[in-house]
C-alpha cells in the first residue's frame, strides 16, 4: 500500500495551524499549459433498507445557502451575479453529433446524499479525521441545503450496526441507492474521505495507465473499487438533468469518477475528443430524451469495439464514452500530475477538500464555477499543497451560477 499517505493528526474539527503556511503554491501547474478562460460567458439492486426515495423539499423550494428564500423554481434577480443554470437541452458541440445534448439540474428536486469515512481503525495506515469529515458534511447539507437526515446514507467505521459499516458490499449497495428513481433536477451528493490509491488499468481506458480507487473498511479480504465500477453505477443511469455532486478527500482522486471534462482555476484542462468518439460510434444521438425513451438512450450511448486482434471472445471489450447528459460533477484536490509516489506525500491531508468546499460556501453561497474554484484554492492556500480541480461529465460554462 505504499501510496497511502500519513494525515497528520487533528483530532477534532478541522485541521489547526499545524500545516505549514504555503506561500502562493500555485504559480505554476505542471500540465500542459490549459487554455484560459475568456472573461465572460465562457465555453460556448435492492434497496435493503435504505429510506425510500424523499420528495422534494418545501414543493421544490431552492436551497442557497442562508440566502433569503425564494419561490419555488426561482432564482434571485441576477444583480449582476452569475446567472442561474439554463433549462433548456445544452449541446456539447466540439465535434459531437448534432442532437447529443446534455442538461444541467435546477437542483430543485429531491435529494439524496450517501457520505463514506473511513478511518479504519486497528488497521496498519489508520486515518484520524474521515468520519469527522463526514460529520461536518452531513451538517452543512442538512442545515444549509436542505438534505434531510432521512435521506441520507452515512457510512462510517465506527458505527455499531453492520448495515453502516463502509465495507465494500456496504458501499456499492449504497451507490446504486443514491441514484435509483433519480429524476431531472434532483440533486444528489456523494463525499468519500478515506483510502485513495492507484492500480494498473486493466481496461486501458486510463491516459496514465492507472485506475484510480477508494479502499473500503474491509478492502484486504474484499478488495478494492476502481473508478470504472464508480462511474457504471453512479453516472451511467442518469438521465439529462439529474445532479450528482461528488467530494473525495483522498489522495489520487483526480478522476475518481473518470470524468472527462477537467478545469482548474487557470482553464480548461482535459477535454474529451468528441470527433473521434462519435467516429466510433459512441455517442448515440439521445434524441430518445426526447421521446421520454431512457431505455433506448442508455444503449444509443455505448458503442463497441471490433474484436481484439487476438480474436478471443473473452478479450473483446466494451468501449464506452464518459461523457453524459446529466450534470455530473465533482471536486478534487490535484495530485495526478505528479508519477512519484515520494512527491505526493508531502501535504497530503484526507479533509482539505471537504473543509475548503464548505468554508469557501459558507464565506459566499452564491457564486460561479470558477469563482467558487478560485475561492477553494485560496482555501487550500493557508494549509496544503493540493489544487482543487472540477470535473464535469459535460463541457462546463464555468460563470453560471454554482447550485447544488
Amino acid at each position: 500500500m505504499h501510496h497511502h499517505h500519513q494525515q497528520p493528526s487533528y483530532g477534532s474539527g478541522y485541521p489547526g495551524q499545524a500545516y505549514r503556511q504555503q506561500q502562493n503554491p500555485y504559480p505554476q501547474y505542471g500540465h500542459p499549459s490549459p487554455q484560459p478562460y475568456p472573461p465572460q460567458n465562457g465555453y460556448s439492486h435492492p434497496s435493503s433498507g435504505y429510506p425510500p426515495s424523499p420528495a422534494p423539499p418545501n414543493g421544490g423550494q431552492m436551497y442557497h445557502g442562508r440566502q433569503p428564500s425564494y419561490p419555488p423554481n426561482q432564482y434571485p434577480p441576477a444583480h449582476g451575479g452569475p446567472t442561474a443554470p439554463p433549462t433548456n437541452p445544452q449541446a456539447f458541440g466540439h465535434g459531437a453529433p448534432q442532437g447529443y445534448n446534455f442538461q444541467y439540474s435546477r437542483c430543485t428536486g429531491k435529494r439524496k446524499a450517501l457520505l463514506i469515512g473511513i478511518n479504519y481503525f486497528g488497521q496498519k495506515g489508520q486515518l484520524r479525521g474521515c468520519i469527522n469529515d463526514v460529520k461536518n458534511m452531513s451538517t452543512y447539507l442538512n442545515q444549509n441545503f436542505g438534505y434531510a437526515r432521512e435521506d441520507m446514507v452515512i457510512l462510517t467505521d465506527d458505527q455499531q450496526n453492520p448495515m453502516s459499516q463502509p465495507t465494500k458490499a456496504n458501499i456499492l449497495r449504497a451507490m446504486h441507492w443514491l441514484v435509483k428513481d433519480a429524476q431531472p433536477n434532483d440533486s444528489l451528493f456523494f463525499h468519500y474521505s478515506g483510502h485513495g490509491g492507484q492500480t494498473p488499468d486493466l481496461d486501458g481506458d486510463e491516459d496514465d495507465g492507472y485506475d484510480e480507487v477508494i479502499y473500503p473498511v474491509d478492502f484486504r479480504v474484499a478488495g478494492h473499487i476502481v473508478d470504472d465500477e464508480m462511474h457504471r453505477i453512479m453516472v451511467k443511469p442518469l438521465q439529462p438533468g439529474v445532479r450528482l455532486t461528488a467530494i473525495f478527500d483522498s489522495c489520487h482522486s483526480g478522476s475518481a469518477l473518470d470524468l472527462p471534462y477537467i478545469y482548474s482555476t487557470q482553464g480548461i484542462l482535459k477535454e474529451p475528443n468528441l470527433a473521434k468518439e462519435a467516429g466510433q460510434g459512441l455517442l448515440g444521438v439521445i434524441s430518445s430524451y426526447a421521446r421520454g425513451d431512457m431505455g433506448g438512450m442508455m444503449s444509443t450511448a455505448v458503442g463497441f469495439l471490433k474484436k481484439a486482434a487476438k480474436g478471443d471472445e473473452a478479450y473483446q471489450r466494451t468501449k464506452q464514452t464518459k461523457t453524459s447528459p446529466a450534470d455530473v460533477i465533482m471536486w478534487s484536490g490535484s495530485k495526478d500530475d505528479q508519477t512519484s509516489q515520494d512527491a505526493q506525500i508531502a501535504g497530503q491531508a484526507t479533509g482539505a477538500m471537504s473543509w475548503a468546499f464548505i468554508t469557501a460556501m459558507r464565506k459566499n453561497p452564491q457564486q460561479s464555477y470558477v469563482q467558487l474554484l478560485n475561492s477553494i484554492r485560496d482555501e487550500l492556500s493557508t494549509r496544503y499543497t493540493q489544487k482543487p480541480q472540477l470535473s464535469s461529465s459535460h463541457p462546463l460554462d464555468v460563470n453560471l451560477l454554482y447550485v447544488m
